[in-house]
């Protein structure tokens, strides 16, 4: 059994988290921590990781990332492996991750979805057959809600490519201030807002006369909360380390 403590409890993943696991057997949430510290489930729900009532065996976080160093330190402290799910951080923020996994078990992707993770390793083999010869475009959608773009999926796509490319492109993400034919040495990155859209990437192979594409679409937050939580089983008894997906699925 794994004893999971919720960090975003009170937020709409939080609540689609704590749904998924109390139909598995496996593990249990016992305990949550938001800043509402509103409990509205058997378990208590605190302001801050340093107030949870035990020790869980791991923290998810679905949170904010102005909750990042208040729960790297817990982790660190007391050697709480933690599942980073959250999005929108900085490049330094993302260096802080990879820092405490040097003392932690660290989980950290920029989609917990198993479809999207496919994605990436079909671009990669697509990248790597059509090389030089197609330009290549990223498209993300989300709901008008969300604030960063594009989104951390859409760059982790993008780097996908880049890996099979030998890194050799940059990612533009403007194109209405410079009026020149397009280099064939970038990925266009193009963000949509609007409605409640869950979360689409296309990923476009344009060639003579000839486009391939390759898409994935989110019909319900559930898929990232069902990759969350079968990440913190998985980590659970892993020695420290930065830990992905691919890790997880080679295990499968």
């Amino acid at each position: 059994m794994t004893n999971i403590a919720i960090c975003g409890a009170c937020g709409k993943m939080g609540r689609v988290i704590n749904d998924i696991i109390s139909n598995r057997s496996d593990c249990t949430v016992i305990a949550g921590i938001d800043k509402l510290a509103q409990a509205y489930a058997d378990f208590p729900v605190v302001a801050k990781p340093t107030e949870l009532p035990e020790k869980p065996d791991v923290i998810i976080d679905f949170s904010h990332p102005s909750s990042l160093d208040d729960l790297l330190e817990y982790s660190k402290t007391n050697a709480v492996p933690v599942v980073v799910a959250t999005t929108g951080y900085t490049d330094e923020q993302i260096m802080k991750i990879k820092k405490a996994a040097e003392s932690v078990p660290v989980f950290f992707t920029f989609n917990m979805s198993l479809g999207i993770n496919l994605l990436a390793e079909l671009a990669k083999k697509a990248a790597a057959v059509l090389g030089d010869q197609f330009d290549i475009e990223i498209i993300e959608k989300h709901h008008n809600q969300k604030i960063d773009a594009p989104s951390g999926t859409a760059i982790m796509l993008g780097d996908a490519v880049n890996s099979a490319l030998d890194e050799k492109r940059g990612y533009v993400y403007d194109r209405h201030s410079v009026r020149a034919k397009r280099a064939k040495n970038e990925i266009g990155m193009h963000s949509v807002r609007g409605g409640t859209i869950v979360g689409e990437h296309e990923i476009i192979f344009a060639g003579r006369d000839e486009v391939v594409t390759l898409k994935h679409e989110a019909y319900s937050k559930s898929v990232f909360a069902v990759g969350s939580v079968n990440a913190a089983v998985f980590i659970k008894d892993k020695p420290a380390g930065l830990y992905t997906m691919n890790e997880m699925l080679s295990e499968s």
